[in-house]
């Protein structure tokens, strides 16, 4: 069964993600050769760290490239030279089409929820980088998709494989510091920009880019060097999440995990006002969650990024001569305290605390080859679509609570919208250019 998608029809299905078409489960055919066939849309920077894992399989083929900047697109060719290339992931689909299993993104924000759309819409299996999404509408939207069309997804959060992140769960599911009354969680980056106003000018795109392509659904601008692509456009309203969506999926994901939350009841934001087109360089959110098996009866949650972070956390300290770590993620409990610095192992205080049990016995994961095996049809992906959707919904509360500084925004997840403050439910979804 083939599913060709126009640019026109595209957009007209995928306007705001508002509508959207279910097709029946197990529209995709396991590749003859039980290997999958994939094809990737954003090749550089975290999309090269994700063609180089993917191409550590020994069970999956790269068989198209789709970048917007041929630079990008000619250092992954060179990688795997018989792999088609594209600039427009729309074409990719239409042309390979019968010959494409599976889709990574690995776009700027703006762009993870059209792609991954389309790619589902026509059957596809889909690993997406963080945050899933660009806002909280697109979140539940690719969720919903996933999994009426049974589609195996992973979202590009890595260190949930890795065996820190899973001990940490085991550690605070088996009650080892009782039950957690606060968690509190942080980044010293300054995804954002604080002037009054954007700067004014234009410069010439550059040759190897495609401008209208890379802007996609998001408004038409003109270009400034060093002000979106590359690397840049996650401060900025219209394309990033801020440091929030970008570094806050990574270490909200454990303690999310291990107290097994769902969704927010209220988050409040402590920065500048806003400004129109960029995000705060420093935020403290603090959000309300109801209480599960693992928490107390309140549970206090606070994220800290910026000139917030590294934060003071009353109730924990650091021995003497032991710096808070730059990102991680503390735990009060009842019977002591548990510390995860970024990409680092777990500790507890005190000490003797974390030796008194057994150290869980984990094997490794690879959360590329996780997903590739589950493609084919073998086991599952710990951090799905079902889970990832949930989880950046409920940082993107929190980049919405921005808008509105020291306002306590109250959240209803079946409606999906915003009980107090109307006007902030217009940040909720967004409207697409036609490209």
């Amino acid at each position: 069964m083939k599913h060709l998608i126009s640019r026109r029809s595209f957009i007209k299905a995928s306007t705001a993600l508002a509508g959207f078409t279910i097709l029946p489960a197990g529209v995709w055919a396991k590749s003859p050769n039980s290997r999958l066939q994939i094809a990737q849309v954003g090749v550089g920077n975290r999309g090269m760290g994700n063609l180089q894992s993917l191409l550590n399989l020994t069970n999956m083929d790269m068989v198209g490239f789709c970048d917007v900047d041929t630079q990008y697109l000619d250092a992954a060719s060179a990688l795997v030279p018989k792999a088609e290339l594209f600039r427009d992931y729309r074409k990719m689909f239409e042309k390979m089409d019968c010959k494409i299993d599976a889709v990574l993104v690995a776009t700027p924000d703006h762009m993870h929820a059209p792609i991954a759309m389309a790619a589902m819409e026509a059957g596809k299996h889909v690993y997406c980088e963080k945050p899933l999404a660009h806002n909280v509408q697109e979140n539940r939207k690719l969720r919903q998709v996933s999994e009426k069309k049974k589609l195996v997804t992973q979202l590009g959060i890595q260190v949930s494989s890795s065996i820190g992140q899973r001990m940490t769960v085991e550690y605070i599911q088996s009650g080892l510091i009782g039950k957690v009354s606060e968690v509190h969680v942080w980044s010293n980056k300054k995804w954002g920009r604080d002037e009054t106003a954007p700067p004014l000018g234009a410069n010439p795109v550059p040759s190897t880019l495609d401008w209208n392509l890379w802007l996609g659904v998001a408004k038409e601008r003109r270009y400034l060097n060093g002000y979106y692509h590359t690397g840049q456009w996650r401060k900025l309203l219209d394309f990033g999440t801020g440091t929030l969506g970008d570094m806050g999926v990574h270490i909200f994901d454990t303690p999310y995990r291990a107290l097994e939350l769902t969704d927010p009841v209220s988050a409040i934001a402590t920065c500048r006002e806003p400004n129109s087109f960029a995000h705060p360089s420093s935020n403290r959110v603090e959000y309300e969650f109801g209480s599960t098996a693992y928490t107390a009866k309140k549970l206090k949650w606070v994220w800290y990024d910026g000139d917030f972070a590294p934060p003071e956390i009353p109730g924990f300290s650091q021995p003497d001569g032991i710096d808070m770590p730059s990102q991680g993620c503390v735990y009060i409990g009842e019977k002591g305290n548990l510390i995860m610095p970024h990409l680092s192992g777990p500790r507890t205080y005190p000490r003797e605390l974390i030796r008194s049990v057994p150290r869980p016995e984990l094997e490794p994961i690879d959360h590329h080859g996780e997903w590739v095996d589950a493609c084919l049809g073998n086991g599952k992906t710990r951090s799905s679509f079902s889970y990832g959707g949930p989880l950046t919904e409920t940082l993107q509360l929190g980049v919405v609570a921005a808008k509105y500084p020291g306002r306590e925004l109250t959240w209803n997840t079946k409606s999906m919208k915003v009980k107090n403050v109307k006007s902030a439910n217009q940040y909720i979804s967004r409207e697409y250019r036609s490209f």
